[in-house]
C-alpha cells in the first residue's frame, strides 16, 4: 500500500530557500518546538509534518486519541506555516500482522512503517538537505538521544530547540499553550506522560498499561483483544509486556495484567511507564 500524502497549505508554496520542517505530533513538545522555530524564522517556509497511525477501518480505541486531532488543529492555527498530514492507510496491528512480529519495547515496527518511513519519504521528495533543517520536540532531559537522531536523519541537519536554554518543564509548556488559547490534550489531563497512540503503546510499560486500564478500560480491552488475536495469528505466546522473575525474562500478557490489577495489584510495577520514541529511534 502506498503512502497517502494530504497537504493542507497555510502560507506560500515551497520555494528554493531555507525550509524548516517540524516533526509534528500530539505532544506538547512538538508544539513548543514549532513555536520557537516560527518565532525565530517566521512561518513562510515552516512545515508541520504529522504522521497519523489510524488506519481506514481502525477502531476508535486504536491509534491516536480523538482529542489529539483537536489539539493539533488548535496548535497549527496558533503556529501558522504549512500543515502536512500523512496517513499510510493502516494501523499498528496491520503492520504487526504483515511483519509477523508483535511490537514491544525492544522493537516497534509500527514506528518505522507508520511514522519514520512515510515522513522520510515526504522529506526526501520535497526537501533538499542543503536548504532544510529538521526539528524534533525532545527536551533537555533527552539530550542523550541527540547523537542517534542526528545520525538517523543524515544528510539533513537536525535541531531540537527544547534541548537548549531556556530549559522548560512539560508543565510550563502546557501552561504556555493554555495561555495561547490551546486546551490541554485529554491524555495529559488523565495523567499520561505522552499524548500519542491514545495512551497505549508497544513501548509502554506495566505502569502505563495499568493506568490505561484504570482510566480508559474500553481502550485497554481493545489492546488486550488485539494481543490475543496476534497470539492466535502467529500461534506463539507473544506479548507486548515482559517481566523478570528470578533473573529470567518472561512474557506478561495484558490479560494477566488485568487479573493482577483485580487480585494482586502489588505485583504490578506502576513505575514502569516506558517511553515514546517514534522519531528518535533508528
Amino acid at each position: 500500500m502506498h503512502t497517502m500524502w494530504i497537504v493542507e497549505v497555510k502560507g506560500s508554496p515551497m520555494q528554493d530557500v531555507l525550509k524548516h520542517v517540524v516533526m509534528f505530533s500530539g505532544g506538547i513538545g512538538s508544539w513548543a518546538a514549532a513555536k520557537i522555530v516560527a518565532q525565530k524564522h517566521g512561518t513562510e517556509n515552516l512545515y508541520l509534518l504529522f504522521t497519523d497511525v489510524k488506519g481506514k477501518n481502525t477502531s476508535e480505541h486504536i491509534g491516536e486519541d480523538q482529542d489529539t486531532y483537536r489539539f493539533i488543529e488548535q496548535a497549527v492555527n496558533n503556529i501558522g506555516g504549512q500543515y502536512v498530514y500523512i496517513n499510510s492507510g493502516k494501523d499498528i496491528w496491520e503492520v504487526f500482522k504483515e511483519s509477523r512480529f508483535l511490537g514491544n519495547s525492544r522493537l516497534a515496527k509500527c514506528s518505522h512503517e507508520l511514522k519514520q518511513k512515510p515522513a522520510r519519504e515526504w522529506i526526501d521528495a520535497n526537501c533538499d538537505p542543503d536548504n532544510t533543517i529538521i526539528y524534533l520536540g525532545i527536551d533537555w532531559t533527552e539530550t542523550h538521544r541527540l547523537a542517534a537522531i542526528v545520525k538517523n536523519y543524515l544528510p539533513f541537519k537536525v535541531e531540537a530547540p527544547l534541548t537548549e536554554y531556556p530549559y522548560y518543564t512539560k508543565e510550563q509548556l502546557i501552561q504556555m499553550a493554555q495561555n495561547a488559547g490551546i486546551d490541554t490534550p485529554r491524555l495529559y489531563k488523565l495523567g499520561f506522560a505522552h499524548n500519542n497512540c491514545g495512551g497505549g503503546c508497544v513501548r509502554a510499560g506495566q505502569g502505563q498499561f495499568k493506568h490505561l486500564l484504570d482510566t480508559m478500560p474500553e481502550r485497554f480491552a481493545e489492546w488486550e483483544k488485539q494481543e490475543i488475536i496476534m497470539q492466535q495469528y502467529l500461534n506463539k505466546d507473544v506479548t507486548i509486556l515482559n517481566e523478570v522473575i528470578d533473573g529470567v525474562k518472561k512474557p506478561l500478557p495484558l490479560i494477566e495484567l488485568r487479573r493482577r490489577a483485580e487480585e494482586q495489584p502489588a505485583m504490578i510495577d506502576i513505575y514502569d511507564i516506558g517511553g515514546c520514541a517514534c522519531f528518535v529511534e533508528s
